[in-house]
């Protein structure tokens, strides 16, 4: 994995990160993490990507060394900050788009809004784009508990990128569908407090994301919602599968 590098995007740095060598002959693969997570929750998988691939790690405002921005931080303005930092960077389309949680919405946003990007996606059990919305409506407790922490615990970052969720989604929809191959990763391990309720509604979710997405679901033995920590190995291997299907 190259050194940290910084691009100007709308006259603000975002940090990025290169794992480039001159044999790179692969689809660019973009990750985006979830919230909270800054480039360094993908680690493990960079350690086993292959070098043919160059590998870039975008941090969102208010994560790593980029400051927050000011406004709403919907899904949309992060899709369009991507795209540019992606041109100013100098790299080329198409890309394999790598997202979890809140990040594999927004790598979704992305590839509806810019689809002649798109080489593939790899979602890691993708924040589903009403899931505030049946939270609220399914499962009232936790959508309490959830706000009790956006209130409490939350940084400035994350209660922005939390905030504005679903924002444009209905602007998205309007787009075209995937086409792009798309691998959607779930993982199989749960916390123990997660009650039946909560986990067959997130069941139900996940099938509507397949609905969305045309994704092929592969669920991760052994993993929990960090995928990409527990299993690097599952993350890198749907990677290879959709740069391959893309050719």
């Amino acid at each position: 994995m190259g050194a940290p590098a910084v691009a100007m995007v709308a006259g603000a740095p975002i940090t990025f990160m290169h794992h480039a060598t001159s044999r790179a002959t692969g689809p660019v693969v973009v990750f985006q993490s979830g919230l909270g997570d800054d480039h360094a929750t993908w680690g493990a998988v960079l350690r086993q990507l292959p070098a043919r691939h160059v590998a870039v790690l975008p941090d969102r405002p208010g994560y790593g060394a980029s400051p927050v921005r000011a406004g709403a931080r919907s899904a949309c303005r992060i899709a369009e900050e991507q795209h540019a930092l992606l041109r100013e960077a100098g790299l080329q389309p198409p890309y394999v788009l790598v997202g979890h949680s809140l990040g594999g919405l927004y790598q979704y946003v992305y590839a509806r809004m810019y689809p002649q990007d798109v080489a593939g996606l790899v979602l890691l059990d993708p924040t589903h784009p009403e899931l505030q919305a049946t939270l609220q409506q399914e499962q009232p407790a936790a959508a309490a508990l959830l706000q009790l922490a956006r209130q409490t615990v939350f940084s400035a970052a994350m209660a922005q990128e939390f905030d504005a969720q679903a924002d444009c989604l209905q602007q998205v929809d309007q787009q075209p569908r995937l086409k792009a191959p798309t691998v959607l990763l779930a993982s199989t391990e749960t916390p123990v407090y997660m009650g039946e309720g909560l986990r067959g509604m997130l069941e139900n979710l996940r099938q509507d994301w397949l609905r969305r997405s045309g994704a092929t679901l592969a669920r991760v033995p052994g993993s929990g919602h960090r995928i990409q920590v527990d299993a690097p190995q599952a993350v890198v291997s749907a990677i290879q599968a959709v740069a391959a299907a893309a050719l």
